[in-house]
Order: C-alpha cells, then structure tokens, then sequence
C-alpha cells in the first residue's frame, strides 16, 4: 500500500502524518505545514476533541524490541492520564532511562502516546518542544472534563 502524508494544525504547530489504510509510518511536530491528508481521527484529537489516537495501528508496535514492548505499555495509558517513566519500565523490565530513550525515539507520537508519560517529579522532555506536551496534556484534561459533563 502507499504511504500518503499529510498535516493539519495543533496550536501554532502542524502535525506531520505519513500514512496509509492500516497503520501511521511516521508523525511529527513542525512549524510548516505539509500537503496533504491526515487520518480523520488525527484531525478530531488535535481540534481538541476529546479521542485517542492510540487506537490508530503504528508500524513500531509489530517488532519483537524492548522498545516495541514499551511502545505497546505507553499504549495502555489513557486519554486524560499519565504514568511515570519508572512505571512503565516497572511493566515491562527495564530502566526508566531506556523509556525516556524510547520516548524520545518514538516515530508515531500521538499513536503511541509519549506526551502522557512524564517524570516522577515533573513534566519531562518532548521533542521538539516541552510546550507542546503541556498543550497536549491541557487538551486532554479538558477533553476529560467534558466527558465527564456529558459534552461531547
């Protein structure tokens, strides 16, 4: 199948998505934009409706890698919530260090939810831009409220 790409807006930023019919390649954070299509439930999450595109497939949960293991862990944290870099690495063997590693090396955020797990005692990083995991997890957290009003 072909890969299509494509980006829409989330705040002052684009997001980046090179896709197809089953699974997300690659995402990404810009400040320029990319023609082209964005998966609609892409689209729907960075509106800032209330979603998890988590449910999306992402071509780095189909290895058999420490990396991959934790992948599919981070998958597991909801939308609205967060876990720690040791939590994680608690579920599946490792150091809180290679999950920050793995976090940083992530080809599909949003897919695989990176910006929810943070430091014990802080936020952590996010590349390019620790704004941008602030902003994702306010959006979230509202999103939350919402549903919990039963707004939609």
């Amino acid at each position: 199948m072909e890969i299509v790409s494509g980006s829409c807006r989330f705040g002052l930023w684009y997001v980046h998505v090179w896709w197809n019919d089953t699974a997300v390649q690659r995402l990404r954070f810009s400040t320029t934009g990319l023609a082209g299509e964005v998966p609609p439930l892409i689209r729907k999450y960075c509106a800032g409706q209330p979603v998890d595109c988590s449910t999306l497939d992402s071509f780095a949960l189909h290895e058999e890698s420490m990396y991959s293991r934790i992948y599919r862990a981070v998958r597991d944290v909801t939308y609205g919530t967060t876990a720690t870099y040791g939590e994680i690495a608690e579920k599946v063997g490792t150091s809180p260090r290679v999950v920050g590693q793995a976090m940083a090396r992530n080809p599909t955020p949003l897919v695989i939810p990176c910006h929810r797990i943070v430091a014990a005692h802080g936020i952590g990083g996010f590349s390019p831009s620790v704004e941008i995991k602030e902003a994702l997890l306010a959006m979230e957290k509202k999103g939350v409220h919402k549903l919990l009003l039963g707004q939609n």
